[in-house]
């Protein structure tokens, strides 16, 4: 792994407050393209992304879930993290590598961002996944992983050291 991609690594961290500031159609496009090249199992590609600027319909999907919503707050853009789970049987980690990737890619922009789980996770109305369905009004058959709040940054986060990695978790040949 290049020297650059690490630093990239280690200096995203999730980011909860945003300026006003809005984000610009070129860097949203890289990295919505961040997402869409991401790997899939068998190639399938079955994620899909929904860009939300509004902020009445940003605050609809703060009311998604009971807690661990504040980066919709302030996040000029939200992306929620979608895939067709009839086209692949692991959508959840295709799903997961596109947001990974969309994240790594925002920081590179010197963009901040914070993943929002909806998948398993519940609002005061019941499920999140349901929830968020019915503000984007997205076809049941999708899996809702999770919307990215991004922005450019309000608050600053040290990034990591080569310290706070756990080489102890790390097992060779067994367990």
């Amino acid at each position: 792994m290049s020297a650059e991609m690490l630093e990239i690594i280690k200096k995203r961290r999730s980011i909860r407050k945003f300026t006003e500031e809005e984000v610009s159609d070129q860097n949203l496009d890289e990295i919505l393209k961040a997402g869409l090249l991401a790997p899939s199992s068998k190639n399938k590609k079955p994620v899909e992304f929904i860009v939300v600027k509004d902020r009445g319909t940003i605050k609809k999907l703060k009311d998604c879930k009971s807690m661990g919503t504040i980066g919709l707050d302030t996040a000029p853009v939200v992306i929620a993290v979608i895939a067709d789970s009839e086209t692949s049987d692991v959508w959840v980690e295709d799903a997961s590598i596109a947001a990974t990737m969309m994240q790594l890619v925002a920081e590179n922009l010197s963009l901040g961002s914070v993943w929002i789980q909806m998948r398993c996770r519940q609002s005061t109305n019941g499920d999140s996944e349901a929830a968020v369905r019915e503000v984007l009004n997205i076809p049941e058959k999708y899996g809702v992983s999770c919307l990215l709040a991004i922005g450019h940054k309000a608050e600053e986060r040290a990034p990591y050291k080569d310290e706070d990695a756990d080489f102890n978790r790390v097992h060779k040949e067994t367990y």
